[in-house]
């Protein structure tokens, strides 16, 4: 919650204020999700062990969608401000395409920030 409302602050103007954010196991085709009617976000596990830049990344998507709820280009412009939008977005296509070849995540190469 402290990550969400300096990443809402930073990026955002402070209109993003989820009531609750968690870890959750059972995303196993999302990094993250937000039910913006109540106000919500789940972020996968799977999420935790990579760098914070990436795992700020998808908290300030799904913080994104408390604001717009699609991916049209009012929601892309909520992003454009933070500077690692892009690369955060080519690692987890990279790991997403890793991990649908078969290569599990402890046999990964270690990930630095």
């Amino acid at each position: 919650m402290r990550r969400a409302g300096e990443l809402s602050h930073s990026y955002l103007s402070g209109k993003a204020r989820p009531v609750s954010v968690r870890w959750v196991g059972n995303q196993n085709s999302r990094w993250g999700s937000a039910t913006p009617a109540e106000r919500t976000i789940r972020l996968s596990d799977k999420l935790q062990g990579m760098p914070a830049w990436v795992v700020d990344y998808v908290l300030l998507h799904e913080l994104s969608h408390l604001l717009v709820a699609g991916h049209d280009a009012s929601f892309w412009r909520l992003l454009e401000a933070y500077p690692d939008t892009d690369r955060a977005k080519a690692f987890l296509e990279g790991v997403s395409y890793a991990t649908s070849r078969g290569m599990p995540a402890e046999e990964s190469p270690p990930v630095e920030d």
